[in-house]
């Protein structure tokens, strides 16, 4: 059989184990995100060059999505886990509604922030919720698959949005934004009414299993477990490296000291979304049944060569040849992505107990949003002092961290959570008595 064939094959299984829910929740996501894709590009430059309002407050305003995102991760998990996830998933996804209302006709600061409450709000609140709405109708290995192929759906929805939007926004028709905007807030109507329809039995609680009263269940008690303090600062790390440098630390460097045209950083940015859409499906038939952190250390393999090859541009600036490592970049990190995407919610999803998933994952949102905040805070200081070198031997480093806390982690969880199946587990034998422990 054909490696082609193969996956064909293993896209079918995939499909025809998912549960009705999880098909219901997984076929509309490239409709959902393409409203969002019709406008994160082009959010600053609609607060700049259409509303007036200076870079500089612009890029505060930005970072405020994420401050409230990270404020309310924390009572969304919980909630997440007390209330059910279907209804907080549905609360965040109105609110990113109403955001993107306020937004289309906000005119000054004041209101514009009012409109990033929402959104950092719904950033908040969706993650944990819907990572455990997605554990609630997956199990096994279909878990894993399930997060790689949502991650390439939402890329394609961004993906075909951005190019939707860059044809039709023109900041010298500000109605245009508006419209956009509305767009956005209108692509909402999908998860809410697939939450109010087909998926209005799916709660996405757990009752506490007997015995477990009264303990276990504060986000003291999870974050006192090592594997889940080795996850945490792993997710941190690798958001840091990746996402917060990506939309911030990369577009400065390739302008800065790559010295390539804007026209290069959009197509890079058109090439991830391309290497994510095709190789998705292939790298979830390569990576199935693997240890999920033996894949992270491919993952932080990639990104570190990434990150040099981004860092030599620096030789040849405003050449052919510093082009095509700005493309080499992204083509690299979205390989990288095809493989953190499916391991690190598995990973946490398998790890936590069903009646504590909401804050589990919370606790992981937590750390990617700090990421995201940290990751533009250092490249802007870094690059604005023209320590481009240091710059990138930071990140390169910081990869290697990543591997190591990969190791660390998979010495501190059960084989099953680091993706292996029964049938390869090998017991550990007691030298002693000659028994499987």
């Amino acid at each position: 059989m054909s490696e082609s064939s193969s996956q064909r094959q293993s896209v079918r299984q995939f499909w025809g184990d998912l549960s009705v829910e999880g098909r219901w929740l997984l076929s509309t996501v490239a409709v959902q995100t393409l409203g969002r894709g019709l406008t994160l590009p082009f959010t600053v430059i609609y607060l700049n060059e259409v509303r007036g309002i200076s870079l500089d407050l612009a890029g505060a305003l930005m970072a405020f999505i994420a401050v409230v995102a990270l404020a309310v991760t924390g009572p969304g998990g919980a909630l997440t886990d007390r209330v059910g996830a279907r209804r907080m998933l549905l609360l965040a996804t109105s609110a990113q509604l109403v955001g993107c209302v306020v937004l289309a006709f906000a005119t000054t600061p004041w209101t514009v922030a009012l409109a990033f409450a929402f959104l950092g709000f719904n950033f908040g609140v969706s993650w944990p919720a819907f990572n455990a709405l997605v554990a609630a109708v997956t199990t096994g290995p279909a878990r894993q698959q399930y997060f790689g192929v949502n991650f390439a759906l939402v890329n394609l929805g961004i993906g075909l949005g951005g190019v939707i939007g860059g044809l039709y926004a023109d900041v010298h028709n500000p109605t245009s934004f508006t419209v956009i905007f509305l767009a956005d807030a209108a692509s909402m109507l999908v998860p809410i009414g697939l939450l109010l329809g087909p998926l209005r039995h799916v709660h996405g609680r757990a009752e506490k299993p007997e015995g477990t009263e009264g303990s276990g269940g504060s986000y003291l008690d999870i974050v006192r477990q090592p594997a889940v303090v080795w996850m945490t600062v792993l997710t941190f790390l690798g958001t840091f490296v990746g996402y917060g440098q990506m939309e911030a630390g990369f577009p400065a460097f390739a302008r800065q000291v790559s010295e390539v045209p804007t026209e290069v950083i959009g197509f890079a940015f058109a090439l991830n979304t391309a290497v994510i859409v095709g190789l998705q499906f292939a790298v979830l038939h390569r990576i199935t049944g693997r240890r999920r952190t033996r894949v992270l250390l491919v993952m932080a393999a990639l990104w570190a060569a990434a990150w040099v090859a981004l860092g030599l541009t620096g030789f040849a600036p405003g050449t052919l040849v510093a082009a095509g490592g700005v493309l080499a970049f992204h083509a690299l990190f979205a390989l990288g992505e095809t493989l953190l995407q499916p391991t690190i919610p598995a990973i946490t999803n398998d790890m936590a107990p069903d009646h504590l998933r909401g804050r589990y994952n919370a606790v992981s949102a937590g750390a990617f949003q700090a990421g995201t905040i940290l990751g533009p805070v250092v490249a802007g200081f870094m690059l604005n002092h023209r320590w481009s070198a240091e710059f990138i031997a930071m990140l390169v480093v910081s990869c290697g961290a990543m591997a190591l806390l990969a190791l660390a982690v998979e010495r501190r969880i059960p084989p099953e959570v680091n993706g292996l199946t029964g049938d390869q587990v090998v017991p550990v034998v007691d030298p002693a008595g000659a028994r499987p422990v």
